[in-house]
């Protein structure tokens, strides 16, 4: 028997399976990580391929099998992606392809998904200087929900108003914390 679930999420990959699947990889809301089957995505006029572009958030259907997840339908409630500067983009696929490296595995951590939402949030709403700040503070963040940072966890505000001096040493803290994650 299949458990069906529903649950917010962002697309954070899709990589094809056969000659019209794919796998999607999603941040989502109640269920952590998850790498789901999408049948016939790639398929030409697909119901779901809209929903599931790269970045963008969706209400989702999911059901659990024998032989893992599969979708089963999709909302698109943010395209991302189309909202996002191009640079805003490269930051936020930098942070998606952060969190995909050093998760293994599925993972149920209803935190990293709200991080990347506000992150996604941020990205949207600042400028260049605004844009740093919040991938500094999300870097840090996604390394201590995942275990790889065990220091004092400075507020948003806190990050705001860093020195360059003090700046220099969170992202002294954020490379120790990479290099003990071993990537």
């Amino acid at each position: 028997m299949q458990h069906k679930y529903v649950t917010r999420a962002v697309v954070l990959s899709r990589a094809p399976v056969k000659e019209v699947g794919a796998v999607v990889t999603l941040l989502t809301q109640d269920l952590g990580l998850v790498r789901a089957r999408a049948e016939g995505l790639r398929r030409s006029g697909a119901k779901l391929a809209h929903a599931l572009q790269t970045l963008s958030e969706v209400e989702l259907t999911v059901l659990r099998g024998k032989e893992g997840w599969r979708l089963s339908g999709a909302v698109l409630i943010e395209p991302w992606f189309q909202k996002l500067s191009p640079s805003a983009r490269t930051r936020a696929g930098k942070r998606a392809s952060l969190i995909l490296r050093l998760v293994q595995g599925e993972t149920v951590d209803a935190q990293l998904y709200e991080t990347f939402i506000a992150f996604l949030n941020e990205l949207a709403a600042g400028d260049d200087t605004e844009q740093d700040r919040a991938e500094l503070f999300a870097t840090l963040k996604i390394l201590s929900i995942l275990g790889h940072d065990d220091g004092p966890f400075p507020s948003a505000e806190k990050v705001k108003a860093l020195s360059k001096e003090e700046r220099l040493a969170l992202i002294n803290r954020i490379n120790r914390g990479l290099e003990a994650s071993g990537l």
